[in-house]
């Protein structure tokens, strides 16, 4: 782990989220099993690690942070119920306490991180070098600029990355790696094995008899179990999306002409501009560097030049007005002229003089191609804003009038959605999907917790809708009669039969070979055929057999003979040879498996060191602080 943390560390980006990889480390830390009384319930401590609290806020910006991570990997909307089943919050929690341990621990070792040290390593990191290699001030702020962060909040997490780093370092440096460990792996991994094999098809033992009626009876109350009926649900849904509030016939063109000059640019190819810029400590820099380019005493090159910057450093690249962070950046640059140099700009990130030096006109379709779509769009926001608010708020006033949802749906002009019978997996009677249920994971999940009757909470779509729910009925789970299953018991029945004989016909097979009979006459007498198989290695499927043939045969004395599932078959086997290279240590691949299990045992006593680490600073978690600062989200 600790190279996987260097190799992190050499990027700018993953120092940040470095703490990650320690929260992975302590997840058997069990620090949620202790929860802490606190007096008086409106705490905003969630935990406290040490003396050093972690507030609500940081709880929920994390959890916000680590959410918008998992939905961009995902690239889907997550639920609040899908995030809890992903143990999010857990992981933020375990994240923030072990950087406060972590924190902690470097502090009371002394150990401490120079403004010239973090300088450096800034300075040194790839991301923000020019063409020319060398540290690029401009990139810098554009880089933290995309990333959404400040230099200050960079600059201070990056100081205690590398103080946990060093600790990290000093923990797990040149941990040796004993011989015997290596000569054990290298044999798992090097032993390669040969075999006779023989395939037992299931057509081996005969045609099955069917079964008689006490045969079948005894299958079937042997595996009443396979034959149930899942429990199924009459449910009544009513769904409230924007989109069915959303009246774009409503929208005048007046609304509609406003909402599509504001947006343009999404109705075809926007206009995009070659946007040069320098940045300025203060504006009376930049004013004055502006003075000089308007009265030709230097040229926009030259003042770039006269700090520090390359022509290449210039260019923000050719942008879209969407394209860029900053909004005032963005509106000055597209309200200049070609060629012009703007008055100073106060940007998120410093003052700074731009200068327009190409621009590629937009494409974008007439407001008669797209109204539709652009009457849509309004209705829908408008929907989202107001009418979906008031909408959700008449039908919870309904429920909390105990009217059923049918009326409720008639007077709000919505359709509600009746499902005479469904299981858990969303299927009905039949085994067919049944179509139309909204989020079908959180919905039959949160309908299969409720009852009959009960007061059920609506649930929240990704859209910002709202799904209200009842139970009309529960059709419990039953044993289904064998007059119901008879197709599916005879079945089963010839199943496990083939299966018993097989099984009886390969232990015959192999009892012959481990008396001494050549696997050849076996072969020939039970009308097989004998295939040779060499070179195998562990974890390896070969030649039509199954990893699970492969690791018996590894378990197999040479010599010895055995029998294994092989497909709906059975494979009988005798094991001809096994080879191994002899270990010779210092070689390049033992060097590179030293350099591996370094790694594991690295994992393992980082692992024990952060368990330490916290034990010794003390954890304890106010639980009922930690809901109440995720809220609805937990």
């Amino acid at each position: 782990m600790l190279q996987s943390i260097r190799s992190a560390s050499q990027h700018w980006l993953g120092k940040i989220v470095l703490s990650v990889i320690f929260t992975l480390l302590i997840a058997g830390v069990a620090i949620f099993g202790v929860e802490e009384f606190f007096r008086g319930g409106s705490s905003t401590t969630v935990a406290t690690v040490g003396k050093t609290p972690i507030s609500a806020e940081e709880v929920r910006t994390a959890y916000q942070n680590q959410l918008q991570r998992y939905q961009q990997q995902l690239k889907r909307t997550l639920t609040p119920d899908q995030a809890r089943a992903l143990g999010l919050e857990r992981q933020v929690l375990s994240q923030l306490i072990t950087e406060a341990a972590l924190d902690q621990k470097t502090a009371d070792l002394g150990l401490a991180v120079s403004d010239a040290a973090v300088l450096r390593a800034i300075q040194d990191e790839p991301s923000f070098k020019g063409a020319n290699g060398n540290f690029d001030r401009t990139l810098f702020y554009q880089t933290l600029q995309r990333a959404g962060l400040n230099e200050a909040l960079f600059v201070r997490e990056q100081r205690s990355v590398i103080a946990r780093l060093q600790l990290a370092d000093a923990t797990v440096a040149d941990l040796p790696v004993p011989q015997v460990m290596r000569e054990a792996v290298h044999r798992y991994s090097t032993e390669r094995r040969s075999a006779a094999v023989l395939t037992l098809a299931p057509s081996a033992v005969g045609e099955i008899p069917a079964p008689t009626d006490d045969e079948l009876k005894t299958y079937y109350e042997a595996n009443k179990g396979s034959f149930r009926a899942p429990e199924y649900r009459n449910l009544n849904l009513l769904v409230l999306e924007p989109e069915t509030l959303a009246k774009p016939d409503s929208v005048s063109e007046a609304d509609a002409r406003t909402a599509y000059d504001a947006n343009k640019g999404r109705f075809g190819k926007p206009e995009r501009r070659t946007i040069q810029q320098i940045t300025f400590p203060d504006e009376a820099a930049a004013q004055d560097a502006r003075a000089k380019i308007e009265s030709g005493e230097q040229t926009f090159e030259a003042i770039a030049a006269a700090r520090g910057l390359d022509p290449k450093q210039l260019d923000l690249g050719t942008l879209s007005k969407s394209e860029l962070f900053d909004p005032a950046v963005a509106d000055t640059a597209f309200g200049l002229e070609q060629g012009k140099v703007s008055q100073p700009v106060k940007g998120r990130f410093g003052t700074v003089l731009l200068r327009v030096t190409g621009i590629e006109p937009g494409d974008v379709k007439p407001f008669e191609a797209v109204a539709d779509e652009v009457r849509k769009e309004v209705a829908l926001r408008r929907a989202r804003e107001t009418g979906l608010q008031q909408a959700q708020d008449a039908i919870e006033d309904a429920r909390a009038a105990a009217k059923p949802l049918a009326e409720i749906a008639g007077e709000q002009g919505l359709t509600m959605l009746s499902i005479p019978a469904v299981d858990a997996s969303g299927l009905d009677p039949a085994g067919n999907p049944v179509a139309g249920i909204p989020d079908k994971d959180t919905t039959l999940a949160a309908a299969f917790r409720a009852d009959v009757g009960n007061d059920t909470e609506a649930l929240r779509t990704k859209d910002g809708g709202s799904i209200w729910y009842d139970v009309v009925k529960v059709t419990p789970s039953r044993e289904k009669s064998l007059d119901e299953v008879r197709d599916e018991a005879v079945k089963g029945w010839t199943k496990a039969e083939t299966d018993k004989r097989l099984v009886a016909k390969s232990k015959e097979l192999t009892e012959r070979l481990e008396k001494g009979d050549a696997i050849e006459t076996v072969a020939q007498e039970a009308g097989l055929t004998v295939k040779e198989v060499t070179d195998l290695g562990r974890n390896q499927s070969k030649d039509d057999l199954s990893n699970e043939t492969v690791e018996r045969i590894f378990v197999t004395p040479v010599g010895k003979a055995a029998s294994a599932p092989s497909g709906e078959g059975r494979a009988v086997f005798k094991v001809t040879a096994a080879t191994m290279p002899a270990f010779v240590p210092g070689t390049p691949t033992d060097t590179q498996l030293v350099n591996s299990l370094r790694t594991a045992l690295a994992d393992d006593v980082l692992g024990e060191f952060l368990t330490e680490v916290q034990k010794s600073a003390g954890v304890s978690v106010n639980q009922a602080a930690f809901r109440r600062a995720l809220g609805g989200e937990y």
